[in-house]
Parts: structure tokens; C-alpha cells; sequence
């Protein structure tokens, strides 16, 4: 950019403002230069309508009437003078050619087509002498295809306006989507597809001919030009990242092979486009690589190509100095006079000139800045200086005083060595100080004087008070834990205020003026004192003591970022790994003048060196090979990607050799604007589709190296041969993480042709295409069309970067949604594969949230549903998951229902399993139910719960779907969340609501009385109002489930009625009252008048006494209110009032139900009553009514939610849930068949769907009796004290699991031994293994639901120690020293695993081991018999990649592919020193760790495996490079698990639990569990707890857990009860795992029992 328009921030500030009126916020500038100037800004609108408005850059470059570029402007501007009526600023000429696919019908899009501009007047620009944009074609034609969505005009607010507004509208481009999508749908179409799809490679690149004004998609758009009499200013779209970016601060978002390669297909694309239109890029690097926020890429075009070179006629350098382009008067010449530094100087020069004392420490920290990629103009990314005073005092190099300690941090100055420490030893993430050494605060903070109050308000604090910010520098100083600005120390305008509010920032009292002040922190900053320090300072800012063990000596380890993964701008780069060398040879003093310019007075300190002895010379030679040697390590930060760079360091090529015509040995050609330069296409869809394949992500070694040899280059310019050079270096740095050349390496190989050592860290596959892209003899060099059609890049990656091209033009996101349905719905996510798919979905994912009107609603649940048979499921779980979670929580959208009603939730249930749908999806589900919901939500809703009820099973159900809809009793709830509870109930059956709904809504009936009857707020106590009404109203929907016997005995009986508590409390409100007594009366009514009389009248004895004896002081107040009004009409709602208005209800619908006389026997006090009710109610002609209402009400049963909804007063809505559902069960559309409808009548039973005779083994004729889960306690026992008032919160507060250690099912499973468990998805299938008859292997299938064997696989000859249940295949792995896989349903062996022998050397150390080994009376998890070194002990399985780990009595590591059927790689173990190799006892990684959507899905990174000696070993699954290994334990490992990806647990016969966090130094002392009297035999994890066995005791702990008084932590150790609580367990516990969303946990034992506990 050394030719561009460069001014300083300010001046660049002021002309943005002078040229738009103001009417722009100016957000920041943009340089890549070290000083304060730039030529580029960030602004956006001020006074935008959208919520986040755009932003764009402004790139100011010179205006030169000799330049075709100038000229090309001007022909679209109106010239002063020649201004007439018909005239416009903004030109757009229809299309120079009419090229594509004609279309016999029209449309508006299809008329839109993208249109070409060209000169009014006819003229077209050849190629210059001075410009040569294309040697193919004209400078006009070149122009546009780089430019051709730009609007050119003079500078103007308006014009700014207009083309802000088309893109954040998506016009630019919208017309392209339109086309692709007509010629996808095989329609016809506009001109614009096909010649946007030729643009791609298809049907094949070409080397000649292109469309004429489509823009490339990875060719940043232009979308403006705007003329000004000096410059023209390209206005750009602001895209958050760089490549440069990536490597610098986030490397981690491009760790896979497919991202980098996807990176460079787009790369190679867009340079395609450039070659084939005759011009080179010329300066390619990272920094010119952008990346918008979905990581697509746009290669930058700027003045070098529109200008092609700065060479004016007579042929000289057009080079601008910094400042050429700023207002008259600006001082910013003579701020940075005294600076020698040149923006083209590399490192190694700058660190030699400070070194030797030629650079100023200014001018020096001024470069690191530079490399670390801090910015002039940005807050939140500053250039950093130290501060070297504390301005107590006047600095004197002869006085210690008020000089600051350059060896420690500021933060650690600030703050102190014992807050660090305390923050480093108690922090989640260990660090001492924050990610950042200079705060966007305290910026903006120091520069408050000079800021606009806006910036303040939103940097600082939103409310303006002046008198916050430090007065003076000694106050600022102190204030601020944060580095200095390079202000303090050039520039006194600083401390001059803009704000009336706010005065100057007062300057220390030895410091006369700001100037004077300037002067004397700047001499401070170049004393010999600093620069004698200065290195210790860079060394923690910039250096080694970044990171390591250097960081923490230094106590500045900083707060790492807390996703790695996710792209970053900004960030702290370490540049340096060694020791920063110190400054030998202070620098010349520097004097100012009486004109305050700079005079050297003293001679440089190199010179009395020339006249030292020998032993300063040697000493000094030393320092100086110390700092050769420091300059060449660090030789990284002058990385070199051009070829003509390093020409011009050595100055041996000319000008004319580098301006080489790119179109050399291509035939002339005359320019020709009407020339037709895309013939036309024959595209279709079919040949479309053809286009989008799958095919094997793998790069193969041997194929590159074939396609290296039948490569034929056809390159035929340098300059585009240097392109490819420098994306060779770009691929290099990508794989090694450093640059490939730096300027002496790649002038050292293009002489000797001989590669730097650096290269053997590239891949071996790798290197074949980047040696191929750096060969020395350009001519070698692949062409760009080769490159794209190498093996290197797979089929999924060309399919993806097909269907997301036209996916990132400028255009409207409904546009982009609607494209991509289309073509998904072709079959093209189909066609790609899941690979393929996985690559287009964070693409195009996140549009379906946004999706509004119904037409994008379908389109949006046609791309779900087509990833969601595409992707594997890892790939659903992190990129579907999300997308249908946020439509979930919208509150209404046609999506949502959509979603809700098909079988899209089904479909998702079997892709992600039944864990993960719980964990994402379930609870957004039910939270539909609640909380003013939309109508059309609910119902569906509903009906999805009522149908998964039918596959969860009685646990599951009870504690996913009952227990959270009556958590929201209460608080919100809507009548179809009600209706769920009543229609769950009716479809399992009596026995399930008398044993599982009933006591929890007698639970919360308790809860809500003990909340009314003390003082609440009111909030509380209204909850508990709208809770007991919800209660009654989901009692009235169950109670016609129920026989009048288990009506009379669950809701009757006793005065532990619920009916009977609510209308007998005083405390409750008048209205929930009057809701229970009418419950009463319908429940009466039902079971009939004898049991009423016999039940429900002796529990209102109290009742009746007490309105028949308090009638003397309620006679004289009326129903109504009025002292002496009319009589009330009994039987009106609205006339109770007060507690004893409830006989209006009771007393006259007993007398209905059982006859008056009867009533009267049962009613002691029914005299006074009735004397009450004739004299004010008129009791005969009341009866009459009552009697006939009564026969009335009996005849006509209303439904449950019928009566709620009258009961609060809102008869307009109406439950829409029995609509939709049909019987009970699934909604389906009428395409897919109907479902068998079922009755909800009391006697049926759900037996038959649990019933499976074919594959039951062993059963007894009595358990055909007993109903499914029949053992299954009710829950109620656990909510006992649990005050729903608090739990505000709702369906994100998950209920606390109460462990009772209570056995509530026992029985025999194996004859020996119970080892291992293998839990299925739906939690009520479980495969045990353990010690059959003969004491051989025998695994035995559960159903849990009657706890009964379905089946027995006996294929195992020795004792079963491991068991996986392979739920992606429906296989089970089973492992007694080899490992069989067989078929889970059918019991069928599929293949057997083993190891002959692993190695030679250990077949002695085996036999020994035989003898020396022998049975092992401690529980599971160890060996019970001798194990050879070639047998498998324990196993772990990668469900992501399908393949299971297997550890070897010998130490190693053996992964088998379960899909293949074949043992795959080895992993060898260190031998210890005994001899004998350890036995891997346990496995696990950090795949088994059930990560949340909104989290990064991808590999585990880590094994860990424990052995018998007790050593841990953490393995790098990819390379199986030991990351660490520790003495984990002092026995045998028993149990690992990753709980998280960077924790760890494990447990041992050494009596210890031990948790690991994989963040800190894991070699150090975690935290251990203690307080076992046994060793632990294992343990399993749900959530934050851990239940472990020692013994025939369980031990409960948390991961979460503190430490006691003593710094210990201990287990809880209780017994395990029988089911009558009262006698223990006796038996050795050897297994155990958890079913977490059922809340139960199995035990095996030592005696073969399956215990289930709660």
C-alpha cells in the first residue's frame, strides 16, 4: 500500500467526516503501517434502523487523471460544467454482451440481469503503457469484471446511503440465486447461472473466455467507488477475520486437513478467475486473504491490481510518504520528524539498528507491535508501550526513585504477587493475568480528552461523568493495571480536552507544559537505565514468558481463550521463544533544538570499542553471536510468501522483468467490448448433479505423486507462476504452523535451489503439492487449473465448495435459504455425502432460524430434514441440534409446528439417541407447554409427548415428562401440558397414576397448602394458588381413568383427601376453594351416593358444625355484598365470597346425589342449615332447580380441560389436543398411514407392548402376570421438603436426584461374578456379564421392565471382564481376552478378535507372569485369573469413528474397526523396570464425554489408559504420542472415565477416588477422595455426582465438592437397604452404572445378583 493515499488518523477522520457531512460513525482506521497513518477506515451509518448495522471499509487511493483507472471513474461521474437534466452520479449501462441460457418467459430477476458498464461515449480503454491491468483484456473490461457490482459517483452521503442500503437489503446479488435456483429446478432461466456456475469449473475451467459482469465469489466485492477531487475512496464490505488473523490468534479453527484444503480450493478459485482474465495478484499473502463470519473466503483486491503498478510516463516510482494526503496545518510531520523508521524494513534489520543503539526503543517497540498485529486507531487492539516512570518524581538516570520495575507485568505491579497467586491456584483456568496487557477501557480512557463522547459512553460507561477519569498522570499511572499508549510519549495533544466538562489532563509539577512533559517521558523511555531493561519487558510482552514454565515463574500466564477453535481478530501473539537479547550500545543521545527538531551531541558507543583490549572485543563478539543467534530463531517474523520480495532485497531484477506480461506466449488479441466471451452453456440439472459427488476424504501419497509426474504445466507468466508460489507458502504455513521462507532462507533457495529444513515438517502428502507450487525454475510450476484438478482436493470438498458458492453472494437471506432447499431437495446433500453435508451445513443451518413466512418455513424444514438423513450423527449433534433448539425457543413460527408435527423429532430421536435427545431437545419440548405459549405449539406439543410416553417407558417418562410439567404447575402451564399428564395416564393405565402421578400430586398439593399457610410473598403465593388449580384440574382429568374402589381409596379415604384439605384449610383463597368443592361434587357423582356417604360426608363433619353454629354472624351479609339487597340466585359462580358460601355448592348437590332424607341421617346439623338456606335462599324452589341441574350434569360429562378453562375464567380457548391426536399416540400426516387408535379406559393394559415371547429365555409362567415396571418406585418418596416456591426457575432447574440407596429389585443373573454392565439407549434393556456355568463367560439380556432374561449369548470360554453395547450398529462387544462382536438381538457371532503374540521378548516374561498370578479375591474390575500379555483386558469405544479400544496384558494399546471387522494400529508401552510390562486396566476418552451442541463436535483428543502398577498414560489420538504420564495411583486402576475433555477420574485398590483436571500441571497432587475402608472397585458418573462400590458399600462424591476444615476431601460411605429399609446388603459389590434419566443405578455382586437401586 506504499502507493496509497496515506493520512494521519486524524486527518483521515476529518476527511471522512468532510466528505459525508458527518452523517458516518468513523469506528476505526486501517493500516498495516507502524506509524499513525493510514489510507483505509471502518465507518458505518450512524442512524441505522437495524439492531447490529453493517460496516464497511473505506480505502482511499489517489486520484491521477493518467490512470485507466481514474479515467474509468470519471466516464460514470458527472464532470462540473457538463451537468445536464438527464444526467445521473451513478451510471449502470445495460450488458456490454448478451451471453447464457436465453428464457422464453421473464421475470424480474430474470430482466435484472447483472449488468456490464462500459463508456457511454463507446471508447474502451486499451491497455497502457502505465497500467496494463490485462494483457487479455481491455483496461475498462478488466475493471468491470473486478468490479461488477459497483456503484460509481462522486462522493456523497446519499450515494454512501444507497449502496449501504442495497447490501444490507441483499440486492446486489439476488438475481444470481434466482437463476441458479430456475435452472436447478430444470426451468428456464436468466443468462446469470450458467455463466456464474462456468465462473466455478463447470462443466470444466477454462483458460479462456468468461462471463462478462458476474462477480466471482471469492473475489472481495467491490460496492462502491466514490470520486473526490484528490482520491477515490472503494468502499468494502468489513469482514471480521484475515487468514493472517487465524495463524496468529486462533491456529486451532483450521487444525483439520478438510478446512485447510477447502481454504486453498476457494483460494486457487478466485485466482483462476484473476489468470484467466490476464491478471496477476501479484501480493498474495495471508494478510490479503479475508475471511467473512462464516470463514468464506474473499481474496482482496486493492490498488495494486486496478493500478497494476505506480509508475508514471516517465517511468519513475510512485511512492507517497506518510502524511502526503493530510489537511493543510496538521502536525503530525513534526510529531514524527525524529523517527527514522521505513515501513519497508524488515525485523531483522530493525533488531540489529536497536541492538547496536541506531533505533530508538520507540521506534523499535513500534515494530513488535507491528508483528504482533496491534493496530494505531483500534481500542481493542492498541499498540502497547511500557510505562518507565511512575511521575512521583522527575526522572534521574543517577536516582533510583519513581523509576517502574521493567522485569514484572503492570498487572502484576498493580495488583501484587499474592492476589496473582491466589487467582492462579483458585481459577478454573489457571492464570494470573487477564488475555490482554491494554484494555480497550483504558484506551479509551487515556485518550477521554480527545474522544467523542459516543465512543466513550460505549467503551467506558454509558452514563458521562467527567470527574471519573484521572485528573493527572500520576493518578492514571496508579489507576490503571494496563500498559501505556505510544502517546504519552510523541504526541502533547493528548493531554488538551475537546469536552467542556472535562479539563486537560494535568501534566506532573516538573513538567511545566504537555510539550516539555512529551519530551521528558520520551528522554526517559531512551535512558540508558530503560534501555538496559528494555529486553525484560518485551520478554513478558512479547517473549518466552508468555507461556511455559517461564509464564509461571513470571506470574503472567494469561486467561486463555475459552473456545480455541473459534476464529479470532485480536489476541497476544507471542513473538519470541528465546530470551530477548539486551541492548549493548545505548543509542546517541538525542537533543532538541530551539526548533524542537533532533542533534546528535555524542558519539555512538561502538566506536570505543574499536580502542578497547581484547577482552571487551571478545566479550563483545560473544553478545554479538548471542544476538545472531537470537535473530535467526526468530527468523519467523519476516515471513516471505512472494518470490519478488526477495528480488528486490537483492535488487537484481528490473522493474520490466516483474511487470512481465502475464499474457506472454498467448496469441494477441484485440479488444473488442461486443465480443461474446462465454459461449453458450449447456448446463442443466442433471449435468449439475453429475457435478456433486462423494468419494473418499483421504489423500493418498501415491496418487499425488502420479499426478505429479502426468502434470504438464502450461504456465506461461511469471507473475502468475509467483501467484502460485506464494500459494505454496501459504499451504506450507498452514500444516507447519510457521512460515516456510523467511528473506534470507528463500534468497538462499532460489540460488541454490536447496529447501529449508523447515520443509520435512510438512505431511509427506503435503509436500508433494507444495514443492510442486515453490519449484525454483517458475516455469515448473503448476497452472492454477491444475492445481483444482489435483487429487489433492476430494470429491466432498469440490461438491461443497459447488453448492455454497453461489451460497455467500450478496443477496437476501431468504434467497440463500430458498437455494439451498432446492438444491438439497435434488439430492445434491445426498449426492456429496456425509462429509460433503457436514462441510454445507454451518452454512447453511443458521438461516433457518430467520426464516419468517411460511414458504421459508417449508423451505427451512426441507433443508432440516435432508442434513438430518444426510450427516452422521456426530455431525447432527453439532450442527442440527443447535439450529432446531433456537426454533424450539422462539415463541411461535410456522417452522416450529412443523417441526413439532411430522416426524421430524422422530427421525432426530434415532439419529442422536435417546441420551442426547433428553439432554438438547426434551425439556424445549415441554417447555411449549408453559409460560404463554402459542396455540398451534401446544397442541403439537402434546401430542409429541403423549407419543413418546409409548417408547420411554414408565421410568423415564415419570421423571422426563411428569416431573417437569408439574414443576410448571403454577406457572403457566397451558391446558394441553395438562392434558399430557391426563392422557400419559390413561394410555399406561390405573396402576400407573395410582403409583406414580397420584402421590406426586399429593406431594405438591402439600407443598402448595405449607407455602399458603405461612407468610409468603405475594408472587409465592399466588404460585401456590395457580398450582393447587392445576392440581385439581389434572385430579378431574384422571379420576374417570380410576375404578370408584381406587377413587374412594387414593382420594377419599382419611382426611388426607386433597379435595378435603383445600376446602377445610382457611388460607387458601376462596377461588381454589371453590374449584375443589367442585371437583368433590364430580368425584361424587362417580363413585356414587352410598360411598359418599359412607367417605366423603364424615370428612365435612367440621364443616357442616361449623357453618350451621357461625349462621347468627353471616345473617346479616348478603351473598352480593349489600346489606338488605335481593335474594341470590344458588348456583351461581360468581356468589361465593368467603368460605362459608361453599354449602351454596356443597349442601343443595348432596341433596341431589343422595336424596334429602338421606342427607339429613348423615348430616347432624342439617336443621339449622336448612332453616339458613329457606330463609335467604329460598331452599324449596333451590332444591327443584339443584335437582334438575343435577340429573343435567350427570348426563353430560365435560372434559377435563374443559373445566379448567371455565374455572379460570377463559372460555374462548379451547384445547386442540384431542384434534390432532388420534386416540393416544402419534400425529401423522395422512401420507403416512394411521396409526391403531387406543381407548383410555381403566382396564387396559400395557402389557402386550413389553410382551417379546420369541426371545424370552428362562421366564416364569408368573412373571407373564405382573405388569411392566411393577417394581418401579414412585419418585413422591424424594420430593419430600423440596419447596417448589423457589424453583423459579422452571425446566432449566433440573431436580435435584435424591439418592435413597434402596434396592428395589433383586435377582440372580449369573452364577459366578457379576463384572460388567452394557446399558442401551432406552435404559430398560441391559447386557450383564460375568462367570456362567463351568465358570466360562456368559452375558445375559435384560428387560427391566419386568426384570426378566430375554436372552444368553454363552460364546466366551473364560469370564467375561468387559462389555460395550455398540448402539450405532445394534452389536455388542464382549471382551474375556479376545473380543467378540455379535449381534445384539439375534445372539449371532460376527467376528473374534485376538492377539498371537505381540512381541518375541515377552513370551517369557508371560509364562513367569502365569505363575506368578493368581486368583484375585477383590471385587470386578480386576483379573480373577492370569492373564498372557497378548490378551485383551479392558476396552473403551470411539462411537465417532466406530471403533474400539482394547487394552493387552502387555501394556499396549490395540484399535480394531468394528465396521470392517479388522484390527487396525498398535500402540506399544514403555517396559518398566522390572521387566514386566503393566496390564492396561482401564481405558477411556474423551469421546465418551456427551458434549453440548453449542460446543465444538470434534475428535477426542486424548486416551487415557491406566495400568496395574498404577500409572496413567494420556495418549494423543492422533499421533499416540504420549502427552503426559504420571504415577496416577499406589495400586491397581480399577476405573477411568473423562467427565469432561479436560477432567478426569479414576479410582483404585489403593482406598482412593481421584479427581484430575488435564488443565493444570496433572503430575501435582488433584483432588482426592478418601475415607474407603476398601479398595474402589469402580464407579460411575452422572452430572456433577459419582458413585463408587467398596465393599458392600456405596460411596457418594462430587465433582464439584470442597474440601473440610482439614484440606481433605472424603466419600459419603452408606449400605445399600433392601426395599423394607431395614436389612443391609451383604454382598460384595463388583459392578455398577447409572441410568441416569430413569434416576436409578445397578449393582452387580460378587454372587451374581442384579440389584436395582434409587
Amino acid at each position: 500500500m506504499d502507493s496509497a493515499a496515506k493520512m494521519c488518523l486524524e486527518c483521515l477522520q476529518r476527511r471522512i467526516e468532510a466528505d459525508f457531512s458527518g452523517r458516518l460513525t468513523f469506528l476505526h482506521s486501517v493500516s498495516d503501517y507502524r506509524l499513525p497513518f493510514a489510507s483505509a477506515a471502518v465507518v458505518q451509518v450512524s442512524n441505522s434502523d437495524l439492531a447490529t448495522p453493517p460496516q464497511f471499509v473505506f480505502n482511499y487511493m489517489p486520484y491521477r487523471t493518467t490512470d485507466c483507472f481514474s479515467k474509468y471513474v470519471d466516464e460514470f461521474c458527472v464532470i462540473e460544467g457538463d451537468i445536464t437534466e438527464s444526467s445521473s452520479t451513478v451510471k449502470q449501462v445495460q450488458a456490454e454482451v448478451s451471453v447464457g441460457i436465453s428464457s422464453d418467459t421473464s421475470s424480474d430477476f430474470d430482466t435484472a440481469s447483472t449488468e456490464c458498464r462500459h463508456f457511454s461515449n463507446g471508447r474502451v480503454l486499451d491497455g497502457c503503457a502505465t497500467c496494463k491491468i490485462s494483457t487479455r483484456f481491455s483496461c475498462s473490461r478488466a475493471i468491470t469484471s473486478l468490479a461488477p457490482t459497483a456503484l460509481i459517483g462522486h462522493v456523497s452521503f446519499e450515494l454512501f446511503e444507497e449502496i449501504a442500503s442495497s447490501f444490507s437489503s441483499g440486492s446486489f446479488e439476488g438475481q444470481l440465486l434466482h437463476s441458479l435456483c430456475q435452472l436447478i429446478e430444470g426451468k428456464s432461466a436468466g443468462r446469470d447461472g450458467a455463466n456464474f456456475l462456468s465462473l466455478l469449473g463447470l462443466p470444466s475451467f477454462k483458460e479462456n473466455g468468461f462471463p462478462g459482469c458476474i462477480r466471482h465469489p471469492n473475489i472481495c466485492p467491490i460496492l462502491g467507488v466514490l470520486k473526490s477531487p484528490t482520491d477515490i475512496c472503494l468502499v468494502l464490505p468489513k469482514t471480521p477475520f484475515t487468514l493472517e488473523n487465524i495463524m496468529h490468534y486462533s491456529p486451532a479453527a483450521l487444525q483439520f486437513d478438510w478446512k485447510i484444503q477447502f481454504l486453498i480450493y476457494q483460494l486457487l478459485s478466485a485466482l483462476s478467475y484473476l489468470h484467466g482474465l490476464g491478471i496477476a495478484h501479484g501480493n498474495l499473502s495471508p494478510s490479503n486473504i479475508l475471511l467473512t463470519d462464516t470463514s468464506w473466503c474473499w481474496l482482496q483486491i486493492s490498488e495494486k491490481q486496478l493500478l497494476n503498478t505506480a509508475l508514471d510516463p516517465s517511468g519513475k516510482s510512485l511512492e507517497l510518504s506518510a502524511g502526503s494526503h493530510c489537511f493543510e496545518g496538521c502536525p503530525s510531520h513534526a510529531l514524527y520528524a525524529d523517527l527514522s523508521l521505513l515501513n519497508s524494513v524488515n525485523w531483522q534489520s530493525c533488531f540489529y539498528s536497536w541492538w547496536k543503539g541506531e533505533l530508538s526503543n520507540f521506534e523499535y517497540l513500534l515494530v513488535l507491535n507491528r508483528l504482533a498485529g496491534r493496530r494505531w486507531g483500534d481500542h481493542t487492539f492498541y499498540s502497547v508501550m511500557p510505562w518507565v516512570i511512575d511521575f512521583s518524581v522527575k526522572p534521574d538516570e543517577n536516582n533510583i526513585a519513581g523509576w517502574r520495575d521493567l522485569s514484572k507485568s503492570k498487572w502484576r505491579l498493580a495488583k501484587g504477587d499474592e492476589q496473582l497467586d491466589f487467582t492462579y491456584s483458585t481459577s478454573e483456568m489457571p492464570h494470573h493475568v487477564s488475555d490482554e496487557c491494554l484494555s480497550e477501557l483504558a484506551v479509551c480512557s487515556y485518550k477521554a480528552r480527545r474522544l467523542p463522547l459516543s465512543v466513550l459512553r460505549q467503551a467506558v460507561r454509558s452514563v458521562y461523568e467527567p470527574n471519573e477519569y484521572p485528573s493527572n498522570m500520576q493518578r492514571l499511572y496508579q489507576w490503571t493495571p494496563d500498559e501505556c499508549i505510544p502517546e504519552f510519549y510523541c504526541d502533547p495533544h493528548i493531554f488538551n480536552s475537546l469536552h467542556s466538562g472535562m479539563p486537560d489532563l494535568a501534566v506532573p509539577s516538573w513538567a511545566g507544559t504537555s510539550e516539555e512533559f512529551v519530551k521528558l517521558h520520551r528522554d526517559a523511555l531512551e535512558s540508558n537505565r530503560v534501555s538496559l531493561q528494555m529486553h525484560k519487558w518485551i520478554d513478558i510482552t512479547f517473549g518466552y514468558k508468555m507461556s511455559g514454565e517461564a509464564a509461571i515463574a513470571a506470574k503472567n500466564v494469561m486467561l486463555p481463550a475459552s473456545t480455541s477453535n473459534v476464529p479470532r481478530s485480536t489476541g497476544r501473539r507471542q513473538l519470541f521463544s528465546q530470551p530477548h537479547p539486551p541492548r549493548q550500545i545505548a543509542r546517541r543521545k538525542t537533543h532538541h533544538n530551539n526548533n524542537g527538531q533532533p542533534e546528535n551531541n555524542s558519539q555512538s558507543e561502538v566506536d570505543s570499542v574499536e580502542g578497547g583490549d581484547f577482552l571487551i572485543k571478545t566479550n563483545h563478539l560473544n553478545k554479538l553471536e548471542e544476538a545472531t543467534s537470537f535473530c535467526e530463531k526468530s527468523w519467523h517474523l519476516d515471513p516471505c510468501y512472494n518470490v519478488h520480495s526477495s528480488d528486490c532485497l537483492k535488487n537484481n531484477t528490473s522493474e520490466n522483468e516483474l511487470s512481465t506480461d502475464i499474457g506472454r506466449n498467448v496469441s494477441p488479441r484485440k479488444p473488442d467490448s461486443t465480443r461474446n466471451y462465454c459461449e453458450k452453456s449447456t448446463i442443466d440439472s442433471n449435468s449439475l448433479l453429475e457435478n456433486i459427488e462423494e468419494g473418499d476424504d483421504s489423500v493418498g501419497y501415491q496418487e499425488l505423486m502420479l499426478w505429479r509426474q502426468a502434470c504438464s504445466p502450461k504456465i506461461n507468466s511469471k507473475r502468475a507462476a509467483d501467484d502460485i508460489f506464494s500459494v505454496g507458502c501459504i499451504l506450507a504455513e498452514l500444516h507447519m504452523g510457521k512460515p516456510l521462507f523467511g528473506s534470507s532462507s528463500l534468497a538462499s533457495y532460489l540460488d541454490s535451489g536447496i529447501l529449508p529444513g523447515s520443509v520435512q515438517d510438512i505431511p509427506h502428502h503435503m509436500k508433494v503439492i507444495v514443492k510442486a507450487c515453490i519449484e525454483n525454475d517458475w516455469k515448473r510450476r503448476p497452472s492454477v487449473k491444475c492445481l483444482l484438478e489435483s487429487p489433492y482436493f476430494p470429491k466432498s470438498v469440490k461438491s461443497s465448495y459447488y453448492f455454497l458458492a453461489a451460497f455467500h453472494g450478496l443477496s437476501r437471506n431468504d434467497l440463500r435459504l430458498q437455494y439451498a432447499a432446492t438444491f438439497a431437495k435434488q439430492g445434491a446433500l445426498k449426492r456429496m455425502g456425509a462429509f460433503g453435508a457436514a462441510m454445507c451445513a454451518p452454512y447453511c443451518l443458521p438461516l433457518i432460524v430467520t426464516s419468517a413466512s411460511d414458504a421459508e418455513a417449508e423451505w427451512a424444514y426441507l433443508l432440516l430434514a435432508e442434513f438430518l438423513k444426510c450427516l452422521k450423527s456426530e455431525a447432527v449433534m453439532k450442527f442440527v441440534v443447535p439450529s432446531v433448539q433456537r426454533v424450539l425457543q422462539a415463541w411461535y413460527s410456522h417452522l416450529k409446528v412443523s417441526l413439532l408435527q411430522g416426524s421430524f423429532m422422530q427421525d432426530l430421536w434415532n439419529r442422536i439417541g435417546k441420551q442426547a435427545y433428553f439432554e438438547t431437545i426434551h425439556l424445549l419440548i415441554i417447555s411449549n407447554l408453559c409460560i404463554a405459549p402459542h396455540k398451534s405449539s401446544t397442541s403439537a406439543a402434546s401430542v409429541l409427548l403423549i407419543g413418546f410416553s409409548e417408547e420411554l417407558g414408565v421410568p423415564v417418562t415419570v421423571h422426563q415428562t411428569i416431573l417437569p410439567l408439574m414443576l410448571s404447575f403454577g406457572k403457566g402451564i397451558c391446558n394441553d401440558g395438562i392434558d399430557v399428564l391426563i392422557r400419559i395416564g390413561g394410555l399406561i393405565g390405573e396402576k400407573f397414576v395410582v403409583k406414580q402421578i397420584l402421590p406426586l400430586l399429593n406431594t405438591v398439593v402439600n407443598s402448595c397448602i405449607c407455602t399458603l399457610s405461612v407468610s409468603k410473598p405475594e408472587p409465592v403465593q399466588s404460585w401456590g394458588s395457580s398450582a393447587l388449580i392445576d392440581c385439581l384440574t389434572t385430579l378431574d382429568g384422571l379420576v374417570p381413568v380410576l375404578t370408584t374402589e381406587t377413587i374412594v381409596k387414593e382420594l377419599i379415604e382419611d382426611r388426607d383427601s386433597p379435595y378435603v384439605k383445600i376446602i377445610m384449610h382457611r388460607d387458601i383463597g376462596i377461588q381454589v376453594r371453590q374449584n375443589a368443592t367442585k371437583s368433590l361434587i364430580r368425584v361424587c357423582q362417580q363413585i356414587g351416593p352410598d360411598s359418599t356417604a359412607l367417605h366423603v360426608l364424615p370428612n365435612l363433619k367440621e364443616l357442616f358444625d361449623e357453618f350451621a353454629f357461625s349462621q347468627k354472624n353471616t345473617y346479616s351479609v348478603n351473598l352480593t355484598g349489600n346489606m338488605s339487597g335481593s335474594k341470590v340466585k344458588v348456583g351461581e359462580e360468581d356468589c361465593i365470597e368467603n368460605r362459608m358460601d361453599l354449602w351454596l355448592l356443597l349442601y343443595p348437590q348432596f341433596a341431589s346425589l343422595l336424596g334429602i332424607e338421606r342427607l339429613r341421617q348423615c348430616c347432624a346439623t342439617w336443621l339449622l342449615i336448612e332453616q339458613f338456606l329457606l330463609r335467604h335462599h329460598n331452599w324449596r324452589t333451590f332444591v327443584f332447580q339443584w335437582e334438575c341441574a343435577g340429573d343435567s350434569y350427570r348426563s353430560v360429562p365435560d372434559s377435563p380441560s374443559g373445566r379448567r378453562l371455565s374455572q379460570k375464567g377463559s372460555a374462548s380457548e379451547n384445547t386442540s389436543a384431542k384434534l390432532l391426536l388420534n386416540g393416544v399416540g402419534w400425529s401423522r400426516p395422512q401420507s403416512q398411514g394411521k396409526k391403531s387408535t387406543k381407548t383410555i379406559t381403566p382396564s387396559k393394559s400395557m402389557y402386550e407392548l413389553y410382551q417379546n415371547p420369541a426371545e424370552r429365555i428362562g421366564t416364569t409362567s408368573s412373571l407373564g402376570l405382573q405388569e411392566p415396571w411393577y417394581w418401579f418406585p414412585s419418585p413422591a418418596s424424594n420430593w419430600n421438603g423440596l419447596d417448589f416456591a423457589t424453583r423459579a426457575g422452571g425446566l432449566k432447574d433440573e431436580l435435584p436426584w435424591k439418592i435413597r440407596a434402596s434396592i428395589v429389585q433383586s435377582v440372580r443373573a449369573h452364577h459366578g461374578a457379576l463384572r460388567s454392565f452394557a446399558v442401551c439407549q432406552n435404559e430398560y434393556t441391559v447386557f450383564t456379564a460375568g462367570v456362567g456355568p463351568g465358570f466360562k463367560g456368559n452375558i445375559q439380556k435384560w428387560d427391566l421392565s419386568r426384570v426378566y432374561c430375554m436372552s444368553s449369548y454363552n460364546g466366551h470360554d473364560e469370564v467375561v471382564n468387559d462389555i460395550f453395547d455398540l448402539a450405532s450398529s445394534g452389536r455388542v462387544a464382549s471382551c474375556d481376552g479376545t473380543v467378540h462382536i455379535w449381534n445384539g438381538q439375534t445372539g449371532r457371532l460376527i467376528s473374534i478378535f485376538s492377539e498371537r503374540s505381540l512381541a518375541s521378548s515377552t513370551q517369557l516374561a508371560e509364562r513367569d507372569e502365569d505363575n506368578m498370578l493368581h486368583f484375585n479375591p477383590l471385587p470386578s474390575g480386576m483379573l480373577s485369573s492370569a492373564f498372557h500379555g497378548n490378551s485383551y483386558t479392558t476396552m473403551d469405544y470411539l462411537g465417532f469413528s466406530d471403533r474400539l479400544i482394547v487394552g493387552t496384558g502387555n501394556g499396549s494399546l490395540r484399535f480394531i474397526d468394528v465396521n470392517q471387522g479388522q484390527k487396525l494400529h498398535l500402540w506399544r508401552s514403555e517396559c518398566v523396570d522390572s521387566g514386566f510390562p503393566p496390564i492396561i486396566s482401564s481405558i477411556c476418552s474423551s469421546s465418551s464425554v456427551r458434549m453440548s451442541p453449542e460446543e465444538s463436535m470434534g475428535f477426542p483428543s486424548w486416551i487415557a489408559a491406566a495400568s496395574s502398577t498404577g500409572q496413567c498414560r494420556l495418549f494423543d489420538l492422533r499421533s499416540g504420542k504420549i502427552i503426559s504420564s504420571w504415577q496416577a495411583h499406589d495400586g491397581y486402576v480399577t476405573e477411568l472415565a473423562a467427565t469432561a475433555d479436560y477432567q478426569l477420574v479414576s479410582s483404585s485398590l489403593d482406598k482412593t477416588l481421584r479427581i484430575w483436571d488435564l488443565r493444570r500441571n496433572w503430575s501435582s497432587e488433584q483432588r482426592v477422595f478418601r475415607g474407603y475402608s476398601d479398595g474402589v472397585s469402580g464407579f460411575s458418573v452422572w452430572g456433577q455426582n459419582i458413585i463408587s462400590i467398596c465393599r458392600n458399600k456405596i460411596g457418594l462424591s462430587s465433582l464439584q465438592s470442597h474440601a473440610d476444615e482439614d484440606g481433605h476431601y472424603r466419600a459419603s460411605l452408606q449400605h445399600v437397604y433392601m426395599a423394607d429399609g431395614e436389612a443391609k446388603n451383604a454382598s460384595v459389590l463388583s459392578a455398577i452404572t447409572i441410568l441416569p434419566f430413569s434416576r436409578l443405578f445397578l449393582l452387580g455382586t460378587e454372587d451374581g445378583y442384579l440389584k436395582i437401586c434409587c
